[in-house]
């Protein structure tokens, strides 16, 4: 199904290995062509295209892939597109453009996260041609399928993660800057794995995302939230908590990581259960994996004392 946003914005449910809610894509589109926000990976394919096909597009249509960042649930399907769509840009930030290019470093980082399953979630991830390549900086301004984009760089998820927003329509597609929540609404969680998250750097990253005044929050994790500014409180006071859980963790010197991590994994389910239902726990958790997230916080907060 393809939901309307505004006019010429719409997107998919990517039905990410047969669960609806996990993976949204967002397509831009015009007289042109069209665009596609964060396509998700190779193994999504075949229901992107069909949504494209609703729209009356073919790859041979797409013009434009932007890119928030590069891990594989966001973008590990753009080299398998680009053989297919000729005609199109990827644009990302230029911290992680060489990793699209030559994705040997990524698909080991992945694979210390996600062996054996790697084939299983993702698929093929193939090497983007270098000449498809744009790289975005700090800002920038973009004209796509007839729309105006601003792009701002928007680490604290990733080192590489920019957001794009529309003027004309006020959306602003945010990647994982604003947490996951799934289409329920009923609460917003943060996405913390490892290797950069930085906290710091995040809650710089939300005023800039909140200075662009937008209407409507597009998270790929997933789909529209209509009061960007609740919804980041509502982000921040979880990842508040989430990080002083992680950090009261690591103050246990009797516990090994493995018993920190399966600590916050049963409280965290355990609190999302009783907010909402244990379905709903079992469906954020494969959204976000909370032990990457222990190990993330965990990492920022290693590091944090090695400064000190």
């Amino acid at each position: 199904m393809v939901v309307p946003l505004a006019a010429g914005v719409d997107y998919t449910d990517l039905h990410f290995l047969g669960h609806d809610g996990i993976i949204a894509t967002a397509l831009i589109h015009g007289r042109d062509g069209v665009a596609i926000v964060d396509p998700g990976p190779t193994t999504a394919m075949p229901v992107l295209e069909r949504a494209l096909a609703v729209r009356g597009f073919g790859w041979g249509d797409v013009r434009a892939i932007l890119l928030t960042h590069i891990h594989l649930d966001h973008a590990g399907a753009t080299g398998s597109i680009l053989q297919l769509a000729p005609k199109a840009t990827v644009y990302v930030h230029e911290r992680g453009a060489a990793h699209l290019i030559d994705p040997s470093k990524l698909l080991a980082s992945a694979s210390r996260l996600y062996a054996p399953d790697m084939e299983k979630l993702w698929g093929d991830v193939l090497p983007v041609p270098a000449p498809h390549v744009r790289t975005l900086g700090e800002s920038d301004r973009l004209t796509i399928a007839g729309h105006n984009i601003d792009v701002a760089w928007t680490p604290g998820h990733a080192w590489h993660h920019v957001s794009y927003f529309l003027p004309a329509s006020g959306i602003a597609f945010v990647g994982d800057t604003a947490g996951i929540c799934r289409p329920s609404g009923r609460l917003i969680i943060p996405p913390t794995p490892p290797p950069d998250i930085d906290l710091d750097a995040w809650r710089s990253s939300t005023g800039t995302i909140l200075a662009w005044n937008p209407a409507t929050l597009f998270l790929t994790h997933f789909g529209p939230a209509h009061t960007p500014r609740v919804h980041f409180q509502a982000l921040w006071q979880q990842l508040d908590s989430w990080s002083l859980k992680v950090r009261a963790s690591l103050a246990r010197p009797n516990l090994e990581d493995h018993e920190r991590s399966q600590e916050f994994v049963d409280d965290v389910m355990s609190e999302i259960a009783r907010d909402s239902s244990q379905e709903e726990a079992q469906s954020y958790a494969r959204a976000g994996r909370f032990d990457f997230s222990w190990t993330g916080l965990a990492r920022y907060w290693r590091k944090q004392e090695q400064s000190a």
